[in-house]
């Protein structure tokens, strides 16, 4: 059993999420291209959540190379779940298929960010830069992450795949709060929706659990693009406004949240209004230099 301490104060943690960005704001030369502002920005913010919830951790007695793992080689952000576990005591036995499907999926995103773009005129830019991103996304959050927790379970490590089949949601409240991106529901989830829910009500942390990501995406994302601002934060909101939608007594009714209807209606509120989220000044001016820079023609 863990040993557990009583939980720090609201504030504790929040500082450095803060002030890291803004120190990258200030310090960043004029000279830098554009999607190294980007990366160097992202970097930063995933260290201030890092900080923050190993911070405001409850788990005090983990063995210290566990939080060191938890702080620079996993990039979950449920920090209590990492630390809880006892390495060398409890292996799980992770399926071959689970170990070569995420293998797949790597290399899946390789031939979408480096092999397919050459296949496109040069003069199709967002169709390039759209490749990439799509690529990276294979290549990182759904197959090497998903083999680094292959690895960690293995060894004994709480460490829950990132992405949980997200094809496979039913709903926006199945995609947002099950299956995409669980480190950051975790993170929005512990320090934004539930207290924000005890005070507030479910709706208002519904929607500011989601403006706060779209401020976030914003952040990464238009400000180093120089452009397109505002609307990844509108992106985030019409996601809010369509759970609500999803949820009440009218969705719930015409079956948006289960089933093949559920299914569309997820598919069409995620992809419909995702220019907003990845738009054009992002696409052309922050992935493709960037693709080249990787050596993508």
């Amino acid at each position: 059993m863990s040993t557990s301490r009583n939980p720090p104060p609201p504030w504790h943690g929040w500082l450095a999420l803060g002030l890291l960005p803004i120190a990258v704001l200030v310090v960043a030369p004029a000279t830098w291209p554009r999607w190294a502002l980007m990366w160097v920005l992202s970097i930063a913010l995933f260290a201030g959540c890092k900080w923050l919830t190993w911070r405001r951790r409850r788990v005090i007695d983990a063995p210290g190379w566990l939080h060191v793992a938890y702080l620079f080689a996993w990039p979950g952000l449920d920090a209590d779940g990492f630390l809880r576990s006892r390495p060398g005591f409890a292996r799980h036995a992770v399926p071959r298929r689970e170990w070569v499907g995420a293998g797949v999926k790597a290399a899946l995103g390789i031939a979408l960010f480096w092999g397919a773009p050459r296949l496109l005129p040069a003069d199709h830019p967002l169709a390039v830069g759209w490749l990439g991103m799509i690529g990276f996304i294979f290549i990182a959050h759904v197959g090497l992450f998903h083999l680094l927790s292959c690895a960690w379970r293995t060894a004994g490590v709480n460490a829950r795949p990132l992405m949980l089949r997200p094809l496979a949601s039913q709903s926006l409240a199945e995609f947002w709060g099950r299956r995409w991106n669980t480190a950051f529901r975790d993170l929005t989830h512990r320090f934004l929706f539930r207290p924000l829910t005890t005070r507030f009500g479910p709706r208002t942390a519904l929607v500011v659990g989601f403006v706060f990501s779209g401020l976030v995406h914003d952040l990464v994302i238009s400000v180093p693009a120089g452009g397109g601002y505002g609307g990844p934060t509108l992106y985030f909101l019409l996601q809010a406004l369509a759970m609500m939608l999803e949820r009440s007594r009218r969705g719930r009714r015409a079956g948006l949240g289960a089933g093949w209807r559920g299914r569309g209606f997820t598919v069409l509120v995620l992809a419909v209004p995702v220019p907003l989220l990845f738009h054009p000044p992002f696409v052309r001016d922050v992935v493709v230099p960037f693709m080249h820079a990787a050596g993508v023609p």
